[in-house]
Formats: structure tokens, sequence, C-alpha cells
């Protein structure tokens, strides 16, 4: 599981060191993709191969919405293998999509993890909280 908000840099190589928490759940492989809202989603290859299995057992597979999102998700996936300090390299497409320049936000999200410019995720966590804050609890479950 990925928990925690982790604000770090990029290196002028668009390298980024992992947090230390995260980095044994990735040994085994990993990827980052395009994810919403403009961030960049890392997840194990266990993880990918669950959305796979997930994603073929879903009818009908053959419709145009479901071959944009399979193109989508997959197509723009890069199997990133961290070096020996931790640092995985983001490509320029990915950065560019997601804003990345230099200070960035790394968020553990249960099975995933997602990478953020961190001027957007500032702005995304001013918007989203008061609505979080809000929110009917009812029926959902809760970690309190």
């Amino acid at each position: 599981m990925f928990v925690g908000s982790y604000p770090l840099r990029l290196d002028e190589k668009g390298r980024l060191a992992l947090p230390v928490r995260f980095r044994e759940q990735v040994a085994g492989g990993m990827v980052i993709k395009k994810g919403q809202e403009r961030c960049i989603y890392g997840l194990t290859m266990a993880r990918v191969a669950e959305q796979s299995a997930a994603a073929a057992a879903m009818a009908p597979s053959d419709t145009a919405a479901a071959r944009m999102r399979a193109r989508m998700s997959f197509g723009s996936m890069v199997e990133v293998e961290p070096d020996k300090t931790g640092r995985i390299t983001i490509p320029a497409n990915l950065r560019e999509y997601a804003g990345l320049d230099r200070d960035v936000v790394v968020v553990g999200v249960d099975t995933r993890f997602e990478i953020w410019d961190a001027g957007t995720w500032d702005a995304y966590v001013a918007e989203q909280e008061a609505v979080y804050a809000d929110m009917e609890s009812e029926g959902m479950p809760t970690l309190s």
C-alpha cells in the first residue's frame, strides 16, 4: 500500500528519487503512465497485471470506449527501474503531460502512487479540501 505525501524535486535530467518507503514495493518492477487530472501514476508490475486481467474480464471489450481506454492507459506506460539510489527517470513526454518542472509531490494512493507538479497539487488540495470535509461518510468505509 502506498500512503503519504512527499514534496520532492526532479533533477535536471528528469530523475526523481522515490520516497524510501516506496522503494521496496517497486523492487519487483514498475511502470509510470498518464493519470487523471494531469498527474503521473506509478504502479507495480503486479498491479498492472491485475488491471490487465480486470480489463479483459470486462464486457464488451471491443467498443470504441474500451479501445480508447486501453490505448491511453497501456499505451502511455513506461517501464522504469529505480537505480541504486532509488531514482527513476521520468520521460520528457510524461513530464510535459503532467507539467512537471522541478518541484513535485509524490502522493501515495493505496495501490498506486501519483506524481504531481507541486503547484498543481496545492491547487487541487485547496479546491478539494472543503468538498472532502463536507462529504457524507454514510455507507462508505472509514479509516477512523
